[in-house]
């Protein structure tokens, strides 16, 4: 049995497949991390979700794959809060806002010349 590795050590608990270091202090994860893939692609078209997980069951539209700077962002997430006539938040490059406005967003952004997907529920 030449290529059997260490699984498990009583010392150190699971241990790092990739670098052999107890999984907690494992190095090569954080640096796997760093190269995963972007969590909201930018590619030209925004897509348009309902999301209920992770809020107590309240629904908000998630709009992701903007190209655009924070300030702009910030200003259209502003204009869209205002027409649907809710509240809502700009995290992590996506406009996030409160309750099922997919119908009116998406004719709204595609006046804007946006190209919008819906994608999810």
């Amino acid at each position: 049995m030449n290529n059997s590795r260490l699984v498990y050590s009583t010392e150190q608990g699971r241990v790092c497949p990739h670098c052999g270091h107890a999984a907690r202090s494992c190095r090569c994860n954080k640096s796997r991390k760093k190269q995963a893939a972007p969590v909201n692609p930018v590619d030209g078209i925004l897509r348009m979700r309902w999301e209920v997980k992770g809020r107590k069951g309240k629904g908000v539209t998630a709009i992701s794959g903007f190209g655009l700077e924070p300030s702009e962002l910030k200003a259209l997430a502003s204009r869209l809060k205002r027409l649907c006539a809710t509240g809502g938040a700009v995290k992590e490059g996506c406009i996030v806002i409160q309750g099922d406005h997919r119908t009116t967003l998406l004719d709204e952004l595609r006046r804007q010349g946006f190209k919008v997907k819906l994608a999810g529920g």
